[in-house]
């Protein structure tokens, strides 16, 4: 199986059919220039790759707030947004947060799937929903989880702070982890 095979299956997939609009681009993976690290989301962003066809940028191919603060973290590791891979957690866009969960549980086989294909030395799992969803571990807040290393299927995953502008820790909250990271 290869990552256009996933795509198609994805493509054909019905559990959340109700519960998201599908993802309207033929691509689930926004491939970098190298495997190294792949930056785990938790949906496609309703105004960023599910309409532009490109991860991190809007229609008109401006890069998106998050990907400004996101690409501040990555300069910490010598890194750019087009150096790594990029996958959702969730491969459609669900209508309703209260469908994350669900989602989430249906889409884990592609994610291990797109994952044991890439093979990446480092996840960064952005956020509460996509951490959750590839790790299998219980923890009450997320707050007591960001920064620290687990290993899951063989990888390193190390949760951060989503880097939306409107999380006060988008930044601040990350850069310590991005300065301790080693690739």
């Amino acid at each position: 199986m290869d990552l256009l095979e996933i795509d198609k299956d994805v493509y054909n997939c019905h559990l959340c059919s109700d519960m998201v609009e599908k993802f309207p681009n033929s691509k689930t993976v926004s491939i970098g220039k190298t495997n190294d690290v792949v930056i785990l989301g938790e949906a496609p962003a309703n105004n960023g790759w599910r309409k532009s066809g490109v991860a991190w940028y809007d229609i008109n191919h401006k890069l998106l707030p998050s990907g400004v603060i996101l690409q501040k973290l990555l300069d910490e590791v010598n890194l750019k947004l087009e150096d790594t891979y990029f996958i959702e957690a969730i491969k459609c866009f669900p209508k309703d947060r209260k469908y994350l969960k669900i989602c989430s549980n249906n889409c884990k086989k592609y994610l291990l799937n797109q994952l044991s294909i890439i093979k990446p030395k480092l996840i960064l799992s952005l956020g509460d929903a996509a951490t959750r969803t590839i790790l299998d571990i219980n923890y009450k807040k997320f707050s007591d989880i960001v920064g620290k290393e687990f290993i899951v299927n063989g990888y390193r995953v190390i949760p951060i702070y989503h880097p939306s502008p409107i999380s006060p820790q988008s930044y601040k909250g990350n850069v310590k982890i991005f300065q301790k990271i080693k690739i």
